[in-house]
Protein backbone atom coordinates (compact mmCIF):
# COMPACT_ATOMS: atom_id res chain seq x y z
CA UNK A 1 0.00 0.00 0.00
CA UNK A 2 1.45 3.31 -0.96
CA UNK A 3 2.30 6.20 2.20
CA UNK A 4 0.57 9.11 2.67
CA UNK A 5 1.18 12.61 2.17
CA UNK A 6 1.65 13.97 5.82
CA UNK A 7 -0.30 17.39 6.34
CA UNK A 8 2.00 19.39 8.77
CA UNK A 9 1.72 22.56 7.43
CA UNK A 10 -0.29 25.59 9.26
CA UNK A 11 -1.91 28.62 7.67
CA UNK A 12 0.93 31.42 8.32
CA UNK A 13 3.32 28.72 6.95
CA UNK A 14 0.69 27.79 3.94
CA UNK A 15 0.26 31.94 2.65
CA UNK A 16 3.93 32.76 3.41
CA UNK A 17 4.27 29.26 0.63
CA UNK A 18 1.98 30.90 -1.63
CA UNK A 19 3.37 34.56 -0.99
CA UNK A 20 6.55 33.19 -1.52
CA UNK A 21 5.47 31.64 -4.86
CA UNK A 22 3.79 34.94 -6.27
CA UNK A 23 7.73 36.88 -5.25
CA UNK A 24 10.07 35.07 -7.49
CA UNK A 25 11.19 36.85 -10.76
CA UNK A 26 8.25 38.98 -11.18
CA UNK A 27 9.55 41.45 -9.13
CA UNK A 28 12.77 41.73 -10.25
CA UNK A 29 11.56 42.59 -14.14
CA UNK A 30 7.90 43.25 -14.41
CA UNK A 31 7.77 46.50 -13.45
CA UNK A 32 10.71 47.15 -16.05
CA UNK A 33 8.33 45.04 -18.83
CA UNK A 34 5.48 46.49 -18.23
CA UNK A 35 6.32 50.13 -18.02
CA UNK A 36 8.34 49.40 -21.73
CA UNK A 37 4.55 47.95 -23.58
CA UNK A 38 2.39 50.44 -21.36
CA UNK A 39 4.76 52.95 -19.72
CA UNK A 40 3.03 54.94 -16.34
CA UNK A 41 -0.08 53.40 -17.14
CA UNK A 42 1.84 49.92 -16.16
CA UNK A 43 0.15 50.91 -12.88
CA UNK A 44 -3.28 50.27 -13.79
CA UNK A 45 -2.20 46.89 -15.70
CA UNK A 46 -1.21 45.35 -11.82
CA UNK A 47 -4.35 46.75 -10.66
CA UNK A 48 -6.09 44.83 -13.43
CA UNK A 49 -4.11 41.37 -13.40
CA UNK A 50 -4.60 41.16 -9.12
CA UNK A 51 -8.20 41.59 -10.15
CA UNK A 52 -8.70 38.84 -12.82
CA UNK A 53 -6.13 36.41 -10.67
CA UNK A 54 -8.49 37.05 -7.69
CA UNK A 55 -11.77 36.57 -9.22
CA UNK A 56 -10.08 33.37 -10.33
CA UNK A 57 -8.16 32.35 -7.28
CA UNK A 58 -11.47 32.58 -5.35
CA UNK A 59 -13.02 29.38 -7.30
CA UNK A 60 -9.64 27.46 -6.88
CA UNK A 61 -9.92 28.22 -2.84
CA UNK A 62 -13.38 27.05 -3.09
CA UNK A 63 -12.74 23.90 -4.44
CA UNK A 64 -9.41 23.80 -2.67
CA UNK A 65 -11.42 22.83 1.04
CA UNK A 66 -13.50 20.93 -1.10
CA UNK A 67 -11.27 18.50 -2.01
CA UNK A 68 -8.16 18.83 0.08
CA UNK A 69 -5.53 16.73 -1.87
CA UNK A 70 -2.14 16.95 -2.82
CA UNK A 71 -1.73 18.48 -6.59
CA UNK A 72 -5.36 18.81 -6.79
CA UNK A 73 -5.49 21.63 -9.23
CA UNK A 74 -5.32 18.75 -11.59
CA UNK A 75 -8.35 16.40 -10.24
CA UNK A 76 -10.84 19.16 -10.18
CA UNK A 77 -12.48 19.30 -13.68
CA UNK A 78 -12.03 15.47 -13.90
CA UNK A 79 -14.12 15.58 -10.98
CA UNK A 80 -16.71 17.68 -12.33
CA UNK A 81 -16.61 16.97 -16.48
CA UNK A 82 -14.57 13.47 -16.76
CA UNK A 83 -11.57 12.53 -18.12
CA UNK A 84 -10.69 14.30 -21.01
CA UNK A 85 -11.68 17.94 -19.75
CA UNK A 86 -9.36 16.54 -16.25
CA UNK A 87 -6.34 15.52 -18.63
CA UNK A 88 -6.20 19.14 -20.72
CA UNK A 89 -6.98 21.14 -17.66
CA UNK A 90 -4.15 18.99 -15.82
CA UNK A 91 -1.47 18.99 -18.82
CA UNK A 92 -2.01 23.09 -19.06
CA UNK A 93 -1.30 23.53 -15.26
CA UNK A 94 1.53 21.22 -15.45
CA UNK A 95 3.14 23.18 -18.50
CA UNK A 96 2.52 26.30 -16.69
CA UNK A 97 3.47 25.95 -13.44
CA UNK A 98 6.76 23.17 -14.34
CA UNK A 99 8.09 25.88 -16.60
CA UNK A 100 8.29 28.37 -13.97
CA UNK A 101 11.49 26.13 -11.85
CA UNK A 102 14.00 26.72 -14.98
CA UNK A 103 12.55 30.40 -15.58
CA UNK A 104 13.34 30.97 -11.84
CA UNK A 105 16.90 29.42 -12.14
CA UNK A 106 17.37 31.54 -15.24
CA UNK A 107 16.38 35.51 -13.98
CA UNK A 108 18.86 34.89 -11.46
CA UNK A 109 22.05 33.86 -13.62
CA UNK A 110 20.51 37.25 -16.07
CA UNK A 111 21.06 39.20 -12.91
CA UNK A 112 24.32 38.15 -11.84
CA UNK A 113 25.54 38.88 -15.73
CA UNK A 114 25.77 42.65 -14.43
CA UNK A 115 28.47 41.62 -11.60
CA UNK A 116 31.30 44.13 -12.51
CA UNK A 117 32.85 41.39 -13.75
CA UNK A 118 34.30 39.62 -17.54
CA UNK A 119 33.48 36.41 -16.57
CA UNK A 120 30.02 37.53 -15.27
CA UNK A 121 29.06 39.60 -18.76
CA UNK A 122 29.69 36.67 -20.58
CA UNK A 123 26.51 34.87 -18.77
CA UNK A 124 24.41 36.77 -20.93
CA UNK A 125 24.51 38.06 -24.07
CA UNK A 126 22.51 39.24 -26.68
CA UNK A 127 19.43 38.44 -24.58
CA UNK A 128 20.18 34.49 -23.75
CA UNK A 129 21.98 32.36 -21.75
CA UNK A 130 25.72 31.06 -22.60
CA UNK A 131 26.40 27.71 -21.97
CA UNK A 132 28.20 28.64 -18.96
CA UNK A 133 25.23 30.88 -17.82
CA UNK A 134 22.53 27.51 -18.73
CA UNK A 135 24.97 25.51 -16.36
CA UNK A 136 25.08 27.68 -13.53
CA UNK A 137 21.16 27.97 -13.69
CA UNK A 138 21.42 24.09 -13.79
CA UNK A 139 23.34 23.89 -10.66
CA UNK A 140 20.09 26.25 -8.68
CA UNK A 141 17.57 23.83 -10.33
CA UNK A 142 19.43 21.25 -8.38
CA UNK A 143 19.07 22.82 -5.13
CA UNK A 144 15.61 23.44 -5.82
CA UNK A 145 15.28 20.09 -6.11
CA UNK A 146 17.57 19.13 -3.13
CA UNK A 147 15.24 21.92 -0.65
CA UNK A 148 12.50 19.22 -1.23
CA UNK A 149 14.13 16.06 -1.61
CA UNK A 150 13.98 15.37 2.15
CA UNK A 151 10.33 16.38 2.51
CA UNK A 152 7.98 19.23 3.50
CA UNK A 153 9.34 19.88 6.69
CA UNK A 154 12.74 21.03 5.39
CA UNK A 155 11.20 22.68 2.72
CA UNK A 156 8.56 24.67 4.54
CA UNK A 157 11.06 25.90 7.21
CA UNK A 158 13.87 26.94 4.04
CA UNK A 159 10.13 28.94 1.82
CA UNK A 160 9.62 30.37 5.34
CA UNK A 161 12.86 32.27 5.68
CA UNK A 162 13.12 32.90 2.48
CA UNK A 163 9.84 34.85 2.45
CA UNK A 164 10.67 37.04 4.91
CA UNK A 165 13.91 37.92 3.45
CA UNK A 166 11.91 38.45 0.18
CA UNK A 167 9.63 40.94 2.40
CA UNK A 168 12.94 43.33 3.39
CA UNK A 169 14.74 43.48 -0.21
CA UNK A 170 11.89 44.80 -2.09
CA UNK A 171 10.68 47.57 0.51
CA UNK A 172 14.26 48.53 1.03
CA UNK A 173 14.32 48.63 -2.97
CA UNK A 174 10.93 50.79 -2.84
CA UNK A 175 12.27 53.39 -0.15
CA UNK A 176 15.73 53.23 -1.60
CA UNK A 177 14.37 54.75 -5.21
CA UNK A 178 11.83 56.47 -4.15
CA UNK A 179 14.03 58.72 -1.47
CA UNK A 180 17.16 58.88 -4.10
CA UNK A 181 15.57 59.72 -7.51
CA UNK A 182 12.04 60.16 -7.44
CA UNK A 183 11.11 61.99 -10.94
CA UNK A 184 7.19 62.96 -10.90
CA UNK A 185 7.17 64.19 -14.01
CA UNK A 186 7.29 60.96 -15.22
CA UNK A 187 3.88 59.96 -14.41
CA UNK A 188 2.45 62.25 -17.30
CA UNK A 189 4.31 65.39 -17.79
CA UNK A 190 7.72 63.97 -19.61
CA UNK A 191 5.26 61.63 -21.70
CA UNK A 192 1.48 60.79 -21.91
CA UNK A 193 0.06 58.19 -18.91
CA UNK A 194 -0.59 55.77 -21.36
CA UNK A 195 1.74 56.61 -24.44
CA UNK A 196 0.93 53.29 -26.10
CA UNK A 197 -3.06 53.44 -25.76
CA UNK A 198 -4.89 51.40 -23.57
CA UNK A 199 -5.12 48.27 -25.49
CA UNK A 200 -1.07 48.23 -24.07
CA UNK A 201 -2.31 48.45 -20.45
CA UNK A 202 -4.17 44.71 -21.73
CA UNK A 203 -1.48 43.24 -23.24
CA UNK A 204 0.79 44.49 -21.10
CA UNK A 205 -1.67 42.11 -18.11
CA UNK A 206 -1.37 39.26 -20.69
CA UNK A 207 2.55 39.26 -21.75
CA UNK A 208 4.77 41.51 -19.67
CA UNK A 209 4.70 38.81 -16.60
CA UNK A 210 1.79 40.12 -14.65
CA UNK A 211 -0.63 37.17 -14.60
CA UNK A 212 2.89 35.43 -14.62
CA UNK A 213 3.83 37.27 -11.30
CA UNK A 214 0.60 36.30 -9.25
CA UNK A 215 0.91 32.31 -10.70
CA UNK A 216 1.54 31.61 -6.91
CA UNK A 217 -1.96 31.96 -5.83
CA UNK A 218 -1.85 27.82 -6.93
CA UNK A 219 0.78 26.93 -4.22
CA UNK A 220 -1.60 27.23 -0.92
CA UNK A 221 -4.47 25.26 -3.38
CA UNK A 222 -1.94 22.09 -4.47
CA UNK A 223 -0.33 21.76 -0.99
CA UNK A 224 -3.83 21.93 0.50
CA UNK A 225 -3.73 17.77 1.40
CA UNK A 226 -0.38 18.52 3.87
CA UNK A 227 -2.34 21.56 5.43
CA UNK A 228 -3.78 21.36 8.82
CA UNK A 229 -7.76 22.71 8.74
CA UNK A 230 -7.38 23.35 4.90
CA UNK A 231 -11.02 24.90 4.88
CA UNK A 232 -9.57 27.70 7.16
CA UNK A 233 -6.05 27.62 5.78
CA UNK A 234 -6.42 27.59 2.16
CA UNK A 235 -8.53 30.52 1.53
CA UNK A 236 -6.36 32.51 4.10
CA UNK A 237 -3.13 31.63 2.42
CA UNK A 238 -4.76 32.38 -1.46
CA UNK A 239 -6.40 36.03 -0.62
CA UNK A 240 -3.77 37.04 1.97
CA UNK A 241 -1.07 36.56 -0.56
CA UNK A 242 -2.63 38.11 -3.53
CA UNK A 243 -3.26 41.16 -1.87
CA UNK A 244 0.07 41.39 0.06
CA UNK A 245 1.85 40.99 -3.54
CA UNK A 246 -0.39 43.45 -5.00
CA UNK A 247 0.93 46.33 -2.94
CA UNK A 248 4.40 45.15 -2.96
CA UNK A 249 4.04 44.93 -6.85
CA UNK A 250 2.05 48.61 -7.31
CA UNK A 251 5.28 50.48 -4.93
CA UNK A 252 8.08 48.66 -6.85
CA UNK A 253 5.95 49.91 -10.44
CA UNK A 254 5.80 53.48 -8.66
CA UNK A 255 9.11 53.34 -7.75
CA UNK A 256 10.48 52.20 -10.97
CA UNK A 257 8.63 54.77 -13.25
CA UNK A 258 9.84 57.72 -10.90
CA UNK A 259 13.56 56.74 -10.74
CA UNK A 260 14.56 56.76 -14.34
CA UNK A 261 15.87 59.11 -16.07
CA UNK A 262 13.05 61.73 -17.64
CA UNK A 263 15.23 62.49 -20.67
CA UNK A 264 15.54 58.92 -21.18
CA UNK A 265 11.41 58.70 -20.96
CA UNK A 266 10.97 61.18 -23.91
CA UNK A 267 12.82 58.83 -26.09
CA UNK A 268 9.79 56.25 -25.23
CA UNK A 269 9.70 53.71 -22.52
CA UNK A 270 9.81 51.34 -25.45
CA UNK A 271 13.73 52.01 -25.60
CA UNK A 272 14.36 50.81 -21.91
CA UNK A 273 16.57 47.64 -22.14
CA UNK A 274 17.81 46.43 -18.69
CA UNK A 275 19.75 42.82 -18.23
CA UNK A 276 19.03 43.76 -14.04
CA UNK A 277 16.26 46.55 -13.99
CA UNK A 278 16.25 47.31 -10.10
CA UNK A 279 19.88 47.00 -9.54
CA UNK A 280 20.92 48.80 -12.74
CA UNK A 281 18.63 51.98 -11.56
CA UNK A 282 20.36 51.86 -8.22
CA UNK A 283 23.85 52.01 -9.42
CA UNK A 284 22.94 54.84 -11.29
CA UNK A 285 21.44 56.46 -8.28
CA UNK A 286 25.05 55.56 -6.38
CA UNK A 287 23.20 53.41 -4.19
CA UNK A 288 25.64 50.79 -4.00
CA UNK A 289 24.34 49.45 -1.03
CA UNK A 290 21.44 48.75 -2.36
CA UNK A 291 22.76 47.11 -5.78
CA UNK A 292 24.49 44.67 -3.51
CA UNK A 293 21.35 43.88 -1.69
CA UNK A 294 19.50 43.09 -5.09
CA UNK A 295 22.00 40.74 -6.67
CA UNK A 296 21.96 39.16 -3.59
CA UNK A 297 18.12 39.07 -3.83
CA UNK A 298 18.49 37.75 -7.43
CA UNK A 299 19.38 34.68 -5.92
CA UNK A 300 17.35 34.20 -3.14
CA UNK A 301 13.70 35.41 -4.21
CA UNK A 302 13.58 33.52 -7.51
CA UNK A 303 15.01 30.22 -5.51
CA UNK A 304 11.84 30.65 -2.95
CA UNK A 305 9.87 30.75 -5.64
CA UNK A 306 11.73 27.93 -7.70
CA UNK A 307 12.17 25.99 -4.40
CA UNK A 308 8.22 25.98 -4.29
CA UNK A 309 7.41 25.10 -7.53
CA UNK A 310 9.55 21.78 -7.33
CA UNK A 311 7.21 21.20 -4.38
CA UNK A 312 4.31 21.96 -5.89
CA UNK A 313 4.83 20.48 -9.63
CA UNK A 314 5.78 17.37 -8.10
CA UNK A 315 2.18 17.40 -6.46
CA UNK A 316 0.75 17.77 -9.41
CA UNK A 317 2.45 14.47 -11.25
CA UNK A 318 1.30 12.83 -8.00
CA UNK A 319 -2.15 13.88 -8.57
CA UNK A 320 -1.88 13.35 -12.48
CA UNK A 321 -0.59 9.22 -11.77
CA UNK A 322 -3.86 8.85 -9.31
CA UNK A 323 -6.06 9.82 -12.71
CA UNK A 324 -4.41 7.05 -14.11
CA UNK A 325 -2.58 9.51 -16.98
CA UNK A 326 0.79 8.74 -16.20
CA UNK A 327 2.93 5.70 -15.00
CA UNK A 328 1.85 4.21 -11.39
CA UNK A 329 5.60 4.96 -10.55
CA UNK A 330 4.83 8.49 -10.18
CA UNK A 331 2.52 8.07 -7.21
CA UNK A 332 5.03 6.35 -5.10
CA UNK A 333 5.64 8.33 -1.99
CA UNK A 334 8.60 7.85 -0.06
CA UNK A 335 7.48 6.08 3.47
CA UNK A 336 9.95 8.14 5.50
CA UNK A 337 9.63 11.79 4.12
CA UNK A 338 6.18 11.67 2.68
CA UNK A 339 7.06 12.78 -0.64
CA UNK A 340 6.84 11.48 -4.16
CA UNK A 341 10.70 11.07 -5.05
CA UNK A 342 9.86 10.00 -8.42
CA UNK A 343 7.66 12.45 -9.73
CA UNK A 344 10.78 15.22 -8.49
CA UNK A 345 13.05 13.59 -10.63
CA UNK A 346 10.87 13.53 -13.21
CA UNK A 347 9.99 17.71 -13.11
CA UNK A 348 13.98 17.87 -12.62
CA UNK A 349 14.27 16.53 -16.14
CA UNK A 350 11.63 18.61 -17.69
CA UNK A 351 13.05 21.48 -16.21
CA UNK A 352 16.54 20.61 -17.80
CA UNK A 353 14.79 20.75 -21.19
CA UNK A 354 12.76 24.00 -20.84
CA UNK A 355 15.70 25.64 -19.73
CA UNK A 356 17.79 24.23 -23.05
CA UNK A 357 15.20 25.51 -25.41
CA UNK A 358 14.23 28.68 -23.28
CA UNK A 359 17.24 30.63 -22.51
CA UNK A 360 16.46 34.06 -20.83
CA UNK A 361 13.67 35.25 -18.73
CA UNK A 362 11.72 37.59 -21.42
CA UNK A 363 11.53 34.33 -23.70
CA UNK A 364 9.45 32.60 -21.55
CA UNK A 365 7.11 34.80 -18.90
CA UNK A 366 4.94 35.69 -21.90
CA UNK A 367 4.90 32.11 -22.53
CA UNK A 368 4.09 30.83 -19.04
CA UNK A 369 1.90 33.71 -18.87
CA UNK A 370 -0.77 32.56 -21.68
CA UNK A 371 -0.75 28.86 -20.84
CA UNK A 372 -1.48 30.20 -17.09
CA UNK A 373 -4.18 32.04 -18.35
CA UNK A 374 -5.98 28.54 -20.05
CA UNK A 375 -5.14 26.45 -17.00
CA UNK A 376 -7.25 28.90 -15.12
CA UNK A 377 -10.36 28.50 -17.33
CA UNK A 378 -12.00 25.34 -16.03
CA UNK A 379 -11.31 26.95 -12.57
CA UNK A 380 -15.02 28.50 -12.27
CA UNK A 381 -16.82 26.56 -14.66
CA UNK A 382 -15.98 23.44 -12.66
CA UNK A 383 -16.93 25.12 -9.32
CA UNK A 384 -20.35 25.87 -10.02
CA UNK A 385 -20.68 22.29 -12.26
CA UNK A 386 -20.30 20.69 -8.98
CA UNK A 387 -22.55 22.92 -6.84
CA UNK A 388 -24.97 21.78 -9.59
CA UNK A 389 -24.47 18.22 -9.66
CA UNK A 390 -22.44 17.04 -6.39
CA UNK A 391 -24.28 18.59 -3.63
CA UNK A 392 -24.16 16.02 -1.23
CA UNK A 393 -20.05 16.24 -1.27
CA UNK A 394 -19.01 18.49 1.79
CA UNK A 395 -18.29 22.03 1.37
CA UNK A 396 -16.10 23.33 4.33
CA UNK A 397 -15.99 26.85 2.89
CA UNK A 398 -18.87 28.52 0.15
CA UNK A 399 -18.27 31.56 -0.79
CA UNK A 400 -20.80 34.06 -1.06
CA UNK A 401 -21.91 35.99 -4.62
CA UNK A 402 -20.25 32.78 -6.49
CA UNK A 403 -23.12 33.13 -9.31
CA UNK A 404 -21.43 36.27 -10.08
CA UNK A 405 -17.61 35.89 -9.38
CA UNK A 406 -17.24 32.41 -11.15
CA UNK A 407 -18.71 34.29 -15.08
CA UNK A 408 -16.45 37.35 -13.90
CA UNK A 409 -13.57 35.09 -13.25
CA UNK A 410 -14.04 33.19 -17.06
CA UNK A 411 -14.69 36.12 -18.97
CA UNK A 412 -11.49 38.20 -17.35
CA UNK A 413 -9.48 35.08 -18.62
CA UNK A 414 -10.73 34.90 -21.90
CA UNK A 415 -10.24 38.64 -22.03
CA UNK A 416 -6.23 38.31 -21.14
CA UNK A 417 -5.79 35.11 -23.24
CA UNK A 418 -7.36 37.55 -25.88
CA UNK A 419 -4.91 40.42 -24.93
CA UNK A 420 -2.00 37.94 -25.84
CA UNK A 421 -2.03 38.71 -29.32
CA UNK A 422 -1.91 36.68 -32.28
CA UNK A 423 -0.17 34.30 -32.76
CA UNK A 424 0.97 34.26 -29.61
CA UNK A 425 -2.13 32.83 -28.50
CA UNK A 426 -2.73 30.25 -31.28
CA UNK A 427 0.90 29.07 -30.18
CA UNK A 428 0.21 28.24 -26.53
CA UNK A 429 -3.69 26.63 -27.46
CA UNK A 430 -1.54 24.34 -29.26
CA UNK A 431 0.51 23.47 -26.89
CA UNK A 432 -2.57 22.47 -24.76
CA UNK A 433 -3.58 20.09 -26.88
CA UNK A 434 -0.38 18.08 -28.30
CA UNK A 435 -0.42 15.73 -25.35
CA UNK A 436 -3.78 14.50 -26.32
CA UNK A 437 -2.10 11.19 -27.54
CA UNK A 438 -1.26 10.63 -23.87
CA UNK A 439 -4.78 10.31 -22.48
CA UNK A 440 -5.86 8.56 -25.74
CA UNK A 441 -3.24 5.84 -24.81
CA UNK A 442 -4.42 5.37 -21.34
CA UNK A 443 -7.68 5.97 -21.96
CA UNK A 444 -7.27 2.71 -24.59
CA UNK A 445 -5.43 0.80 -21.82
CA UNK A 446 -9.23 0.97 -19.56
CA UNK A 447 -11.02 0.60 -22.85
CA UNK A 448 -12.34 3.69 -23.42
CA UNK A 449 -14.27 3.23 -19.89
CA UNK A 450 -16.63 6.00 -19.75
CA UNK A 451 -15.14 7.69 -23.29
CA UNK A 452 -18.95 9.05 -24.52
CA UNK A 453 -19.89 10.54 -21.04
CA UNK A 454 -16.64 12.03 -20.44
CA UNK A 455 -16.60 13.34 -24.85
CA UNK A 456 -20.31 15.12 -24.40
CA UNK A 457 -19.19 17.06 -21.51
CA UNK A 458 -15.87 17.91 -22.87
CA UNK A 459 -17.92 19.70 -26.61
CA UNK A 460 -17.23 22.86 -24.65
CA UNK A 461 -13.66 22.84 -24.02
CA UNK A 462 -13.03 21.32 -27.20
CA UNK A 463 -14.79 24.07 -29.06
CA UNK A 464 -13.77 27.40 -26.71
CA UNK A 465 -10.04 26.86 -27.64
CA UNK A 466 -10.06 26.92 -31.81
CA UNK A 467 -13.14 29.30 -31.17
CA UNK A 468 -10.29 31.90 -29.04
CA UNK A 469 -7.98 31.28 -31.69
CA UNK A 470 -10.40 32.71 -34.43
CA UNK A 471 -11.12 35.85 -32.35
CA UNK A 472 -7.51 36.27 -32.34
CA UNK A 473 -6.66 36.20 -35.95
CA UNK A 474 -10.03 38.34 -37.11
CA UNK A 475 -9.99 40.59 -33.95
CA UNK A 476 -8.68 44.91 -34.01
CA UNK A 477 -5.24 45.39 -35.21
CA UNK A 478 -4.35 46.83 -31.57
CA UNK A 479 -4.25 42.57 -30.14
CA UNK A 480 -2.57 41.51 -33.56
CA UNK A 481 -5.66 40.61 -35.41
CA UNK A 482 -7.32 41.02 -39.07
CA UNK A 483 -9.23 44.21 -37.50
CA UNK A 484 -12.63 42.45 -38.83
CA UNK A 485 -13.15 43.05 -35.01
CA UNK A 486 -12.42 46.76 -34.38
CA UNK A 487 -11.00 48.11 -31.50
CA UNK A 488 -13.45 48.19 -28.53
CA UNK A 489 -16.12 46.19 -30.36
CA UNK A 490 -13.89 43.16 -30.13
CA UNK A 491 -13.15 42.71 -26.64
CA UNK A 492 -17.04 42.89 -26.05
CA UNK A 493 -17.87 40.10 -28.94
CA UNK A 494 -14.74 37.56 -26.68
CA UNK A 495 -17.17 38.56 -23.78
CA UNK A 496 -20.15 37.63 -24.93
CA UNK A 497 -18.76 34.93 -26.74
CA UNK A 498 -16.90 33.05 -23.61
CA UNK A 499 -19.77 34.00 -21.52
CA UNK A 500 -22.12 31.67 -23.52
CA UNK A 501 -19.02 28.54 -23.36
CA UNK A 502 -19.20 29.45 -19.20
CA UNK A 503 -22.66 28.91 -19.13
CA UNK A 504 -22.30 25.75 -21.61
CA UNK A 505 -19.55 24.37 -19.41
CA UNK A 506 -21.52 24.70 -16.38
CA UNK A 507 -24.49 22.76 -17.92
CA UNK A 508 -22.31 20.15 -19.63
CA UNK A 509 -20.55 19.04 -16.17
CA UNK A 510 -21.92 15.82 -14.34
CA UNK A 511 -21.44 13.86 -11.29
CA UNK A 512 -18.67 12.06 -12.91
CA UNK A 513 -17.54 8.58 -11.05
CA UNK A 514 -13.96 10.28 -10.34
CA UNK A 515 -15.75 11.54 -7.31
CA UNK A 516 -16.99 8.29 -5.41
CA UNK A 517 -13.05 7.30 -6.05
CA UNK A 518 -12.01 10.34 -4.56
CA UNK A 519 -14.18 8.91 -1.50
CA UNK A 520 -12.71 5.39 -1.76
CA UNK A 521 -9.79 6.77 -1.85
CA UNK A 522 -10.15 9.37 1.40
CA UNK A 523 -11.42 5.93 3.22
CA UNK A 524 -7.98 4.22 2.27
CA UNK A 525 -5.73 7.19 3.64
CA UNK A 526 -7.61 7.27 6.86
CA UNK A 527 -7.44 3.55 7.41
CA UNK A 528 -3.77 4.20 6.97
CA UNK A 529 -3.79 6.49 9.79
CA UNK A 530 -3.32 9.80 7.37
Amino acid sequence: MKSSIQRNIGPFALMLTGLGSIIGSGWLFGAWKAAKIAGPAALCAWIIGAVVILAIALTYAELGAMFPESGGMVRYARYSHGALVGFISAWANWIAIVSVIPIEAEASIQYMSTWPYEWAHNLFLNGSLTPPGLFLSALLVIVYFMLNYWGVKVFARANTAITVFKFIIPGLTILGLLLSGFHSENFGTSSSFAPYGWSAVFTAVATSGIVFSFNGFQSPVNLAGEARNPSKSVPFAVIGSILLALVIYVLLQVAYIGAVNPADVVKGWSHFNFASPFAELALALNLNWLAILLYVDAFVSPSGTGTTYMATTTRMIYAMERNNTLPKMFGNVHPFYGVPRNAMWFNLAVSFVFMFFFRGWSSLAAVISVATVISYLTGPISLMALRRTAVDVERPLKLPLMNLIAPFAFVCASLVLYWAKWPLTGEIILLMVVALPVYFYYQGKSGFSGWGADLKAAWWLVAYLPTMAVLSVIGSKQFGGMNVLPYGWDMLVVAVISLGFYVWGVNTGYRTRYLDERESEEDILEGVGV
